[in-house]
């Protein structure tokens, strides 16, 4: 991959969308992850005021480390990038008294995981409505197109998607040409919606380079039955959460009334 051509041209594709959308720049949400590294430091690099919102939700401090040193890192070499961090911990604490009622199943733990990720989103849009920024989102390609990780108008709540084009080993080759942290390079993937430290690959069961492999072969319409060994389990680890969560991926359906009613 030609990594500075890339950084260029989805630079110049962000500045133009924004600028023939009458917006005035980007609002991105900073987890310490290397996606949204990747895509605010793209967004810095169009030059248009890029606010970076760090928005911890109990989150581990190594997370919160990471975070809060890209944001400073960034507005150290972009003067048009700004940070903000919003502790939503009280208002997690308050949305899951309301609701939850001291359920403890697996469907309630995962539903209060994701309203984590719901929050952020309401909180990024705020501020985009308030300054006229665009959401920036930060998923990639693996997890946008290939399994769906990722929460239905949360993290998936967005303007437009800088980096959803980019397997993760090209997420972490333009970060690494960018500059961006070794801390965030060699950081174990997470989507920050749980007390623990659990990762991504603890919630998959494979890792974005055995689901990158899986989702080529997908695509290019090779059959699951086709393989033995560890290839078919993660081929069929791939299959199963891709399938649970097309309804992620697919565009909202629409009941279109006959002619003949209307």
């Amino acid at each position: 991959m030609k990594n500075n051509e890339v950084i260029e041209h989805i630079v110049n594709w962000l500045k133009s969308y924004a600028l023939e959308n009458g917006m005035k720049g980007f609002v991105v949400g900073v987890s310490g992850g290397i996606d949204s590294a990747l895509t605010s430091t793209l967004c810095a690099k169009t030059g248009l005021p890029t606010l970076c919102l760090e928005m911890p939700i109990k989150q581990q401090k190594n997370q919160v480390d990471r975070a809060q040193e890209h944001i400073s890192w960034l507005k150290k070499y972009f003067a048009n990038v700004s940070g903000e961090t919003i502790n939503l911990n009280s208002v997690f604490n308050s949305f899951s008294e309301v609701t939850n009622k001291e359920d403890s199943s697996d469907a309630a733990l995962l539903s209060l995981a994701n309203s984590r990720s719901r929050l952020r989103m309401v909180t990024l849009y705020y501020f985009a409505a308030r300054h006229r920024y665009l959401v920036a989102g930060t998923g990639n390609k693996v997890e946008d197109f290939g399994v769906g990780f990722y929460t239905k108008y949360g993290d998936g709540g967005v303007d437009l998607s800088p980096i959803a084009d980019l397997i993760k080993t090209q997420v972490r080759s333009l970060a690494k040409t960018l500059g961006v942290s070794n801390a965030i390079l060699h950081a174990q993937p997470t989507d920050g919606l749980w007390d623990d430290d659990r990762n991504d690959e603890d919630q998959l069961g494979a890792t974005y380079e055995e689901l990158e492999w899986a989702m080529n072969q997908h695509y290019a319409g090779k059959a699951a039955k086709d393989y033995v060994g560890k290839d078919a389990q993660v081929m069929n680890i791939f299959l199963r959460h891709h399938n649970a969560n097309k309804h992620k991926m697919n565009p909202i359906p629409v009941c279109e009334i006959p002619k003949h009613l209307l």
